[in-house]
């Protein structure tokens, strides 16, 4: 059965521009990465699990920040080239900061050493404006960003 993940697209009007919060993948693959790598705050769920609540659990552990209501838009679900699907929610936030801290993820470093280093699983989350959020956002998810902006203008313009 493909992985499935959930996971919660966070935005926000600053100064009266929309802005999205990415988190930017820990690790030494991701360190000098930058665009067409960053996520949604997201994590693996199983059967049974329910996947807000995973959203919103993921969303804590990536970023430092609590989600307490459920005031939430669920968008599109998004198919991987690997199979797995991403379930998604809309939250309208505004943390003064993206990022506080993160869950530790270990793995053998430098490959094939036999050392096993700790690593950040996400090591900083930003907020952008959708333009910017657009290119660095992983190809696989800007259905996500472009539907939030079409559901957001819809919503502003009734």
């Amino acid at each position: 059965m493909p992985k499935r993940s959930a996971g919660i697209l966070a935005y926000r009007y600053h100064q009266q521009q929309l802005e999205i919060l990415l988190v930017h993948p820990g690790g030494p693959f991701y360190a000098k990465k930058d665009e067409g790598v960053w996520s949604i705050p997201k994590g693996e769920y199983e059967d049974g699990e329910d996947p807000l609540q995973v959203a919103k659990n993921e969303f804590k552990e990536e970023t430092g920040n609590v989600i307490l209501h459920n005031h939430v838009v669920e968008l599109m679900h998004v198919k991987l080239k690997s199979g797995k699907t991403i379930r998604c929610w809309a939250s309208e936030e505004n943390f003064e900061q993206g990022f506080i801290s993160s869950n530790n993820f270990e793995m053998e470093w430098p490959p094939k050493s036999g050392k096993i280093e700790s690593f950040r699983e996400v090591d900083k989350a930003e907020w952008f404006s959708i333009s910017v959020a657009s290119i660095k956002i992983h190809p696989s998810q800007l259905p996500l960003l472009k539907e939030l902006e079409m559901i957001l203008h819809v919503k502003g313009n009734s």
